[in-house]
C-alpha cells in the first residue's frame, strides 16, 4: 500500500468519523508547508535546508 491509499483508506475516513472537515471550523491541510527550513551557515553566506512538510495538520 503506498502513501495515497493509506491516507485514502485507513486515515481520511477515521478523521471524517471523528468529525475533521465535517465539524464548522475544523479544517484538514495536506502537505502543510511547517518551517522554512533550517539556517546553515553564518554571516552573509547562510541559506536555508529543505523545507519542513506535514503530512497532514487539523485545524479548528
Amino acid at each position: 500500500m503506498n502513501e495515497a491509499e493509506t491516507r485514502a483508506e485507513p486515515i481520511d475516513p477515521a478523521l471524517k468519523a471523528a468529525g475533521w472537515g465535517v465539524v464548522e471550523g475544523s479544517r484538514i491541510l495536506r502537505e502543510h508547508g511547517i518551517t522554512l527550513g533550517r539556517l546553515q551557515g553564518s554571516g552573509g553566506q547562510s541559506r536555508r535546508a529543505q523545507a519542513e512538510i506535514a503530512d497532514c495538520v487539523l485545524v479548528c
